[in-house]
C-alpha cells in the first residue's frame, strides 16, 4: 500500500501545482488595495496598503529576477514575489514602507518548494531611511542592514536556517497557503519563527511561535458579496499576535489582517493586471480597480 499512497500523493501534488499555474502563470500580477490603520508614535495612523503578488523567474546566484537568456538554466527557479507597500502620514511628514519577499515554487538550495529565499525591507520617512535584506541559504540566513539611526547603522550577520521554521517576512504567503508549514483546518503547530525586518531593532532573531488554522469556515462581507473565509493566526511567544482572514477557496486572497499592536487592514478591491505597463499619464484611473485614488497635488 505504501507505494500506492506515495503515488497518490504525487498525483495530488501535480494536480495542485497545475491549478496553481493556471491562476498564476497568466503573465499578470494580483494587485490589491487595503484600508490601513497602523500605530506610530503612540497614535493610530490612517493610510493605505497595496499588495502585489506575481510569479517570476529568479536567479539563485544573484537573488534577483532573472532576465531571459542571461543565466544558465540551472541557476534559474520560479518564485512567487510579494511587494507590500504601506503609506501613511505622521503629522507633517509621511512614512513609506515596503517589504519585498520571495518564496520558491520549486526545490532549491536543499529546501522544498514553499520556502522563503529572500526578503528585503525598506522604510523612508523624513528623519531618515532603513534597509535590511535577508538571504536564505540551505543552512544559514545572511543578513545585511543599513540605517540612518544610531545603533542600527551598517551591520552584517549570519543566523542558522532552522528546520520546522517560518520567517515573519513570509507570513503573507503562509496565510494564503503558499508557504510552509502547511496546516490542515483545525491544526496548530509550534515552530521556530524569524522576526521581521519591519519590527526588528537591529538584527533579526529566532523566536518561538504558535501557528493556528481555524477548523471551520465563516462568512464575511466583502465588496457587497458574502465570502466564505477562515482565520489563520501567528502567536509569537512573548510577542505580537497576527491574525489573517483569508478566502476559504478560490484565490485565497487576504481579506483582512489585524495585529495585537493595533495594526489592521481591510481589503478594498483586488484585480489582476500588468501594472508595470501602466505607467503613462492618465493611467492613474486604474487605481479605482483597487479601491484607491491617485495622489492629489501637494502644493497650496
Amino acid at each position: 500500500m505504501r507505494p500506492l499512497l506515495l503515488l497518490f500523493a504525487c498525483i495530488l501534488g501535480l494536480l495542485a501545482q497545475s491549478a496553481f499555474w493556471q491562476q498564476w502563470g497568466d503573465g499578470q500580477a494580483e494587485v490589491s488595495g487595503y484600508d490601513l490603520t497602523i500605530p506610530r508614535y503612540g497614535e493610530a495612523r490612517r493610510g493605505t496598503a497595496v499588495t502585489i503578488f506575481v510569479t517570476e523567474p529568479f536567479s539563485n546566484s544573484l537573488r534577483v529576477k532573472a532576465d531571459d537568456g542571461k543565466h544558465p538554466a540551472k541557476d534559474v527557479f520560479p518564485v512567487l514575489k510579494l511587494n507590500l507597500v504601506k503609506d501613511f502620514q505622521t503629522g507633517v511628514y509621511d512614512y513609506n514602507d515596503m517589504l519585498s519577499s520571495f518564496v520558491a515554487l520549486a526545490p532549491v538550495n536543499g529546501r522544498p518548494a514553499g520556502t522563503i529565499t529572500k526578503a528585503s525591507y525598506s522604510r523612508q520617512e523624513w528623519c531618515g531611511h532603513t534597509f535590511q535584506m535577508a538571504l536564505f541559504d540551505q543552512s544559514k540566513v545572511r543578513i545585511t542592514r543599513h540605517s540612518y539611526f544610531d545603533g542600527e547603522a551598517d551591520q552584517t550577520a549570519e543566523l542558522p536556517h532552522l528546520p520546522n521554521s517560518l520567517a515573519d517576512d513570509a507570513i503573507y504567503f503562509w496565510a494564503r497557503g503558499f508557504a510552509e508549514p502547511f496546516l490542515k483546518p483545525g491544526e496548530q503547530r509550534s515552530v521556530q519563527f524569524l522576526t521581521s525586518s519591519e519590527h526588528a531593532k537591529g538584527s533579526l532573531e529566532w523566536r518561538q511561535a504558535l501557528l493556528k488554522r481555524s477548523p471551520v469556515a465563516m462568512r464575511v462581507q466583502h465588496d457587497g458579496q458574502t465570502v466564505e473565509a477562515e482565520k489563520v493566526t501567528v502567536q509569537i511567544i512573548d510577542g505580537l499576535k497576527k491574525e489573517f482572514t483569508v478566502e476559504r477557496g478560490g484565490q485565497r486572497r487576504i481579506l483582512s489582517w489585524e495585529f495585537s499592536n493595533g495594526e489592521k487592514a481591510t481589503l478594498l478591491k483586488s484585480t489582476r493586471m500588468k501594472y508595470w505597463e501602466m505607467n503613462k499619464k492618465g493611467m492613474e484611473g486604474a487605481l479605482r480597480q483597487l479601491g484607491l485614488v491617485g495622489r492629489p497635488p501637494r502644493t497650496t
